[in-house]
């Protein structure tokens, strides 16, 4: 029996790897950390790159001398050429995404900017809907301030900031509210609907449009490649399972009886 892992008493052979990492929901990690290796195997990194990869790696690593990357070694299980690999790893990654998404991003950016929008909203929620048509009423003929009347009557935890909330994308709310914050105004006061349990309230206060700056269009960048490695796993990997040999079906069945 061939043992390639020790942990305490237990002996974990080379046999015992497939059941363990299927056990504890690996092996679909395992696969995606392998298609994404085939993905990047022709992306290469000039020796500028591939120093200051190596660079960033070690100091988020806290690896600063041979001892303490000797510790990190064995800790890993690792061999230094693994780790040569590993260490320029997440920039074959980036490169790869640019290359493969990188023209793509702005029709894709049209595509997606209605939930990348976000929005400032005031929020009133009630369980009694004769509250809210009130409280609505007070607030449209000027009586009370949205503020003040959040803050007294709103039944969640918007109370506390005078129901105001955000900002946040406009596909975070309830698709309700969502819908009805996407067809107002800023300042625009909407009359009391029932979503769910609640009768709500809502003003919009400022509409945020999404513009294609350097964060969003790492974000989408992350999804596409996300989109792609799931799609590659679905449609690539299937599992098979090692067959128990005769000696452990015998004993499985030894103790069914």
């Amino acid at each position: 029996m061939n043992i390639v892992l020790k942990i305490g008493d237990q002996a974990i052979s080379s046999e015992d790897l497939y059941p363990l990492l299927a056990q504890y929901r690996l092996l679909p990690q395992l696969a995606k950390e392998i298609i994404i290796d085939q993905a990047i195997a022709e992306i290469t990194c000039t020796p500028e790159e591939t120093t200051l990869a190596k660079q960033q790696f070690y100091q988020k690593q806290q690896i600063t001398d041979e001892t303490q990357l000797k510790v990190w070694l064995e800790h890993h299980g690792m061999t230094p050429e693994q780790l040569e690999k590993l260490s320029i790893r997440d920039l074959q990654i980036e490169k790869f995404k640019q290359l493969t998404w990188g023209d793509k991003l702005d029709p894709y950016f049209v595509k997606c900017k209605g939930k990348l929008d976000r929005v400032v909203y005031s929020l009133i929620r009630s369980k009694d809907p004769g509250v809210a048509q009130e409280l609505y009423f007070r607030i449209q003929e000027g009586e009370n301030t949205f503020s003040e009347l959040a803050r007294q009557y709103s039944q969640g935890s918007e109370a506390q900031t005078g129901g105001l909330l955000g900002p946040v994308e406009l596909n975070t709310p309830h698709p309700k509210i969502a819908q009805i914050l996407a067809s107002s105004r800023p300042g625009q006061l909407s009359p009391p609907t029932q979503v769910g349990e609640w009768w709500i309230i809502l003003r919009l206060e400022k509409y945020v449009s999404a513009q294609l700056d350097d964060n969003t269009r790492q974000r989408l960048l992350n999804e596409l490649f996300q989109g792609w490695l799931l799609a590659q796993l679905q449609q690539n990997v299937s599992f098979s399972p090692p067959q128990a040999s005769q000696d452990q079906e015998q004993s499985y069945t030894e103790k069914l009886n």
